[in-house]
C-alpha cells in the first residue's frame, strides 16, 4: 500500500516591505506567480509596501517567497510578513494586479 502526501491549498497574505514600489515589483510578482501556477492578486499599499494574497500549496508558497525575497533588479526586500488566511472568500482563478489601496 502506498501513501501520498497531499498538501492543502491555503490563502497566504504577504506584506512585502522595502523598496518595492516604482521598481516593477507588482509585475515581477505577477510573472513569478504565473510561472509557479499560483492564484491570487498583488497591489501597492499606500504605506509604500506591496500586498499579495496568494493561494497555493505550502511548497509552492515557499518557492514564491524565495523568488520574492530576491526581487527584481531595482527592488530591495527588507522583510515579508506572512499570515495564513482562514476567513471567507473563495480562491480566484489566475493571478492579477489590483488597484492600489
Amino acid at each position: 500500500m502506498r501513501f501520498w502526501k497531499t498538501e492543502v491549498v491555503l490563502a497566504h497574505r504577504l506584506c512585502i516591505h522595502g523598496r518595492v514600489q516604482g521598481v516593477g515589483f507588482r509585475a515581477f510578482v505577477f510573472r513569478e506567480a504565473g510561472l509557479l501556477g499560483v492564484d491570487g492578486w498583488v497591489r501597492n499599499r499606500l504605506d509604500g509596501s506591496v500586498e499579495a494574497l496568494v493561494w497555493a500549496e505550502e511548497s509552492t508558497i515557499d518557492a514564491l517567497l524565495i523568488r520574492i525575497e530576491d526581487g527584481p533588479g531595482w527592488g530591495r526586500v527588507d522583510r515579508v510578513d506572512v499570515t495564513v488566511e482562514t476567513g471567507g472568500g473563495g480562491q480566484p482563478n489566475g493571478f492579477n494586479i489590483r488597484a492600489d489601496r
